[in-house]
């Protein structure tokens, strides 16, 4: 996976170069931009990281940047952070999707604290995300029929009401159980019930 990168969007000048050295500090890579256009029109949803947001800025205002990057399905974790907080500019935040909201001043150390949290969160994310596409492309290579089994086998239906179901013979339906079994690499029926109750379902 690529290395994580810090995104700081902030009209000021002084305060993008500061973030940039706090960060930079602890060996960590940092883009900085001057606006939330400019961020939009450079940013890439494979591009791990966080984004540290600030609120007020001409144009594009933070929490429109906010919105717009959930309107996009783009799922970088973001830090709101402003000198002019506000109670529904935090509930806008939030449920706009932000990671956290903080209000200035934020110490040197939770600032850094809270970047490294979103920075887990979104690694987390995406080993999840990688998990996820390779149990769907093992799952797309069952045949009809032991995809029919393995949906019985998630509800607990045992080999013998399988067979009779399906009109055939108990033999046949652990063959079909072996076979799905080794296709989706599942060392145990509960490795594999969890995978198609966390990642099986469409969309």
């Amino acid at each position: 996976m690529k290395d994580s990168t810090v995104f700081v969007v902030d009209d000021d000048q002084d305060m993008r170069q500061s973030f940039k050295w706090l960060i930079e500090s602890v060996g960590l890579p940092v883009e900085a931009f001057v606006s939330a256009e400019d961020f939009l029109a450079a940013y890439r949803d494979d591009r791990p990281g966080c984004l540290l947001l600030d609120v007020r800025m001409p144009g594009m205002g933070g929490l429109r940047l906010l919105e717009r990057l959930r309107e996009l399905g783009l799922c970088l974790p973001v830090i709101v952070i402003t000198g002019h907080a506000e109670v529904w500019m935090a509930v806008q935040a939030m449920k706009a999707g932000a990671f956290d909201f903080l209000e200035k001043p934020v110490t040197h150390q939770q600032m850094l604290d809270r970047i490294q949290d979103a920075l887990r969160q979104d690694r987390e994310r995406r080993a999840r995300a990688v998990e996820c596409a390779a149990f769907r492309q093992r799952l797309a290579l069952l045949t009809q029929r032991e995809r029919e089994v393995l949906d019985r086998m998630v509800r607990g239906e045992p080999s013998k009401a399988i067979a009779l179901e399906f009109g055939l013979s108990e033999r046949t339906i652990e063959k079909h159980r072996e076979n799905l079994m080794h296709k989706m690499e599942a060392r145990s029926l509960a490795q594999l019930i969890r995978g198609m109750v966390e990642f099986g379902r469409e969309g």
